[in-house]
């Protein structure tokens, strides 16, 4: 069967988000002072074949916990849905 995982990867919380940081700068001096703390990361989609859903998740996460995301700096989520 082949899915579809849809992959969000963002810096942690507890650390400083530069890209983020000049963004939210860059959107008050724009004119838009309402917005505040925006956090930049990464959206990933991925097409993989799997016997079922379970297996296509356990495939998901061991991407994003070898290359796609650095649990030292980055958290992960994901949805699989079959095509």
């Amino acid at each position: 069967m082949k899915f579809i995982a849809e992959i969000n990867v963002m810096p942690l919380k507890a650390l400083l988000d530069p890209q983020g940081k000049a963004v939210t700068m860059s959107m008050k001096n724009i004119g838009f002072r309402e917005i505040s703390d925006i956090r930049i990361g990464k959206h990933i989609t991925m097409e993989l074949e799997a016997d079922n859903r379970e297996i296509a998740c356990k495939k998901a996460d061991d991407a994003c916990k070898k290359i796609l995301a650095n649990p030292i700096m980055e958290s992960y989520d994901f949805v699989v849905k079959e095509v």
